[in-house]
């Protein structure tokens, strides 16, 4: 799929409202600004705009981590529309991993260059699935929280690779432990509307998508000095609006605590079998509208990243809006969330990304900037940090 967008050339022109609302934008949107953007700036225009802001806080630099998906449990208590990822007991794919299977899967990844160990999984599966908490019993466990924890730190002290788990909601004592073998954390706020949990939308039987549950979880890893990668899911049914509110209060709380280090807009697909399967995605134009949004919303220093494998071919044109981030790219796995949408190869990520003037860098699960500050790594997580990496954060 190659879509043409309009040229700035043909873009129509800025009314003045417009015109000096963008050329005064240089730390970061108020609300009211953004939802006039959102609704009325030609799209070339945003794009240059979000570009520019971009290139003030991160010049040419884009990033990316070299990363093994681990998927230790498809188990999960909620029921979202748009999910393939998660099974219920009994269905194909239904899965907990053994240590065994964690450590040989990590290991695959070491020898592939790997320097991540991203770990998925469902949401709590213990709280509605008996067979989840037969397997956690055995194990020695109650939650699945605290196996994901035992296997971050097995992967940490057997491999050399940096977790970063990405569970779900999480209580502070969860956090806690995931600092001592996590060099970063995650959690999609997805949307801040609870409109999206109503009978017939997306979240109405995911109970841990509770807006104000999820933003917890980011506020708690905020008092903890966790670098923490969030970010907003879109073409689920919000409305631009809400989407531009869930960028606020991701802002909100990074001005409090400092901690997040990475906002990911990512967009919906439509996948055989899910009740949202006939959904219409959002457009290549949406996407990039929403990712400039962000960009003028978040400022200059915020890490900002889309998925270049849900964008298929047309991934480069994510650049124009103002990202400086790929995200995980697996050598070794595929993604498990999104498994029909491949990773783009390494090669051709840089050639895309070095065509349009750009700098691609490899990084660790942890921005390079977040690596000086002692308060966000545990004594055993900057031990293997230090190892990969060179004096500027970015891997050797």
């Amino acid at each position: 799929m190659n879509t043409r967008l309009p040229d700035a050339a043909a873009s129509p022109s800025l009314n003045p409202e417009l015109e000096d609302l963008l050329g005064r934008i240089r730390e970061g949107l108020d609300r009211a600004s953004a939802l006039l953007l959102a609704e009325q700036a030609p799209l070339p225009e945003l794009l240059s705009a979000a570009s520019k802001i971009r290139a003030r806080g991160k010049g040419t630099v884009v990033t990316f981590s070299k990363k093994v998906f681990i998927p230790l449990t498809t188990l999960c208590r909620d029921y979202c529309s748009y999910c393939t990822f998660r099974k219920d007991p009994g269905q194909p794919g239904a899965h907990f991993m053994t240590p065994d299977e964690v450590l040989a899967l990590a290991e695959q990844g070491r020898h592939a260059g790997c320097k991540e160990a991203l770990f998925s999984l469902g949401d709590q599966p213990e709280r509605v699935f008996p067979e989840a908490r037969d397997f956690l019993r055995k194990q020695g466990f109650a939650r699945t929280l605290d196996y994901l924890a035992a296997m971050s730190e097995l992967v940490l002290e057997k491999t050399g690779l940096l977790p970063h788990a990405n569970p779900g909601v999480m209580d502070r004592a969860a956090l806690e432990r995931l600092k001592n073998s996590n060099a970063s954390v995650g959690l999609m706020l997805e949307n801040v509307s609870p409109r999206l949990m109503r009978e017939g939308l997306p979240h109405a039987n995911a109970p841990d998508k509770v807006p104000a549950l999820r933003l917890r979880t980011i506020e708690e890893a905020g008092k903890l000095s966790i670098a923490f990668t969030t970010g907003i899911l879109i073409g689920i049914g919000e409305t631009m609006e809400e989407r531009v509110d869930s960028l606020f209060a991701i802002r909100a709380l990074h001005e409090k605590y400092g901690h997040i280090q990475e906002v990911i807009i990512q967009n919906f697909r439509a996948k055989p079998d899910i009740p949202m399967a006939a959904y219409p995605e959002p457009s290549l134009e949406d996407m990039l509208r929403t990712i400039a949004l962000a960009r003028l919303i978040l400022g200059p220093q915020m890490n900002v990243q889309a998925p270049p494998n849900l964008s298929y071919n047309d991934f480069p044109r994510l650049l124009d809006a103002g990202i400086n981030d790929w995200g995980g790219i697996s050598p070794v796995t595929k993604d498990f969330i999104n498994p029909e949408a491949a990773w783009p190869q390494i090669s051709r990520l840089q050639s895309e990304t070095e065509s349009r003037g750009f700098i691609l860098r490899e990084r660790l699960a942890l921005y390079p900037e977040f690596l000086p500050h002692e308060k966000f790594l545990s004594p055993l997580v900057r031990a293997a940090a230090e190892v990969l990496t060179t004096e500027g954060g970015y891997v050797v």
